[in-house]
């Protein structure tokens, strides 16, 4: 088995930071980027809720039907411990 090799983080940082090229833009340009990155992430944060949402139907539906067969289904709280 190959040992793992200790990753030092002060030259990881100065590594990545001689290969760090900054690039100047506009400050239109970069407020259009940074809206561009916003929206694209609203977009993407609604879909996984209803991603969530549409999982939480079905697991319902799972669990009524259980409870119809008789099977008591016990849940928890997400921040509650077993």
């Amino acid at each position: 088995m190959a040992e793992a090799k200790k990753i030092d983080r002060e030259n990881l940082e100065k590594a990545l930071g001689e290969n760090k090229k900054t690039v100047e833009m506009p400050k239109e340009m970069e407020i259009g980027f940074h809206q561009g990155s916003l929206n694209t992430l609203i977009n993407e944060r609604n879909e996984v809720i209803r991603m969530v949402q549409q999982i939480e139907r079905v697991m319902q539906a799972h669990i009524k039907r259980l409870e119809e067969l008789g099977v008591k289904v016990r849940t928890s709280k997400p921040d509650e411990k077993k």
